[in-house]
């Protein structure tokens, strides 16, 4: 069963919850949402993206890769 993408105009609205805001960009293959800044990645459950920071991986989500934090 092929992924379900979040709409066009939700994928325009969405930033990355991180104090930066950065846009993101969606995988279609990874069925996910990938940071431009911090890459961390949020993946997308029946097209809803899951913006949750404790949920996201790569970039750092685990607090071992943040270029920016406590700035």
């Amino acid at each position: 069963m092929p992924a379900t993408a979040p709409k066009p105009v939700l994928l325009e609205l969405l930033r990355c919850p991180e104090p930066h805001h950065a846009p993101l960009a969606y995988d279609r293959e990874e069925n996910a949402l990938t940071c431009s800044e911090c890459a961390k990645v949020f993946r997308v459950e029946d097209g809803i993206p899951v913006m949750l920071l404790d949920s996201a991986s790569g970039g750092g989500a685990s607090g071992n890769g943040a270029a920016h934090h406590g700035e």
